[in-house]
């Protein structure tokens, strides 16, 4: 961001526990203390290059980055903001987690809402960037993490729905070498850019010249 500068919207939403699954509550408390965070993402508005962008990120810090409802209703509402505006939004994800299953099936419907709100970016002609860290997976890389218009991801990042171990598991053949990183994704046409962190800033103000 311009300066350090990031509006945060959207950052009093909490999650509920629609199945009074065990011991949620008492891990999210825990989480939320030890992060400062009310769940899993943040999103806001910022500038880079003078530009005005929304921002959407997970934080695997919190849960693993899983999507329950709170992270796909700010992503929902980011996204209408960003529409209501007529800016770009940088997504921005670090998910190990998935759908988050101790909201069941609440947290799969995410992907849904997510997908129809990416939907809602294309018909309103909003450039929509994703950026995949390690690890992105599960249903979060299976919804509107794959989306993007144009896709960027750091080196050697893990991307896909399901890990490789389980996947060789259950095949029962061995898969190629490097399957599922950032690197192979690239190669197989799957994403558009590894980049590194440290470059990242200087990319994006590139892409956004174009874009905008």
């Amino acid at each position: 961001m311009d300066n350090g500068e990031f509006e945060e919207l959207f950052e009093n939403y909490l999650p509920s526990d629609p199945l009074e699954f065990p011991e949620y509550k008492e891990k999210v408390k825990k989480l939320q203390k030890e992060t400062g965070l009310n769940d899993a993402a943040i999103c806001g508005i910022g500038k880079i290059d003078g530009k005005r962008v929304g921002i959407f990120l997970t934080d695997f810090s919190f849960l693993a980055g899983s999507m329950g409802s709170v992270v796909g209703e700010k992503f929902k509402l980011i996204v209408d903001k960003v529409c209501e505006e007529k800016i770009p939004l940088i997504a921005i994800t670090s998910s190990g987690g998935g759908a988050r299953m101790q909201e069941g099936i609440i947290s799969l419907m995410q992907m849904v809402k997510t997908c129809e709100s990416v939907l809602k970016l294309y018909e309103n002609k909003i450039p929509y960037i994703t950026v995949l860290c390690d690890p992105t997976m599960a249903g979060v890389m299976a919804s509107f993490a794959a989306l993007g218009d144009i896709s960027l991801a750091e080196p050697g990042a893990l991307l896909g729905f399901t890990g490789p171990r389980v996947i060789q598991q259950t095949i029962g053949e061995k898969l190629p070498e490097g399957f599922q990183k950032s690197e192979f994704q690239l190669k197989h046409g799957m994403i558009d850019q590894v980049i590194d962190r440290r470059n990242l800033r200087e990319t994006l103000i590139k892409i956004l010249r174009i874009l905008c």
